[in-house]
């Protein structure tokens, strides 16, 4: 079976010089490991392995974000509302907690690796701190682990419980 676009007819009935006649060529995806490592550079030797990036470049994967951002006081109203906004303007919000000097983000993220997703999280603040009129506070923590991570610790009951409520609450 020839392989091709729709409706496309074949090209001449000349065979590529290496190939044999009848021989057909193999389609591959983009990401297909033949591909990955006609990109990756050098040759790996016996025995040694490729880097994981290599292997899944351009793969997203789902990253669970936990911003931790604090800072002077504030009224208790106006940290729900930016709140509120911000969890509007960045639809992928699971849930935050707050207090009138501290706050706690938790969200999902996509992204292709973990520095990816960590620098749209640190971005996050800044961002939409106009928008959301966020309180000027700055961040203070920030964890990023990966879907597998975040469930293996739930069901072995630790990490942060799931985001049952979601929403803006206070702590």
């Amino acid at each position: 079976m020839r392989r091709g676009r729709p409706g496309a007819l074949p090209r001449g009935g000349t065979t590529h010089p290496r190939r044999a006649a009848g021989e057909e060529r193999a389609l591959a995806s983009v990401g297909a490991e033949e591909g990955a490592e006609r990109r990756a550079g050098p040759a790996v030797g016996a025995g040694q392995e490729r880097e994981p990036e290599t292997r899944e470049r351009g793969v997203s994967k789902l990253w669970h974000i936990t911003l931790s951002v604090s800072g002077e006081e504030a009224p208790l109203k106006e940290v729900r509302r930016s709140l509120e906004q911000l969890a509007h303007d960045h639809p992928f919000l699971l849930t935050s907690r707050y207090a009138n000097d501290h706050a706690e983000i938790r969200y999902w993220e996509e992204a292709r690796d973990l520095h990816d997703a960590a620098a749209v999280a640190l971005r996050l603040w800044g961002e939409h701190r106009a928008t959301a009129k966020l309180p000027p506070w700055e961040i203070v923590g920030l964890e990023v682990i990966d879907r597998e991570t975040y469930h293996q610790r739930i069901a072995e009951g630790y990490g942060p419980p799931p985001a049952a409520r979601v929403g803006v609450h206070p702590y």
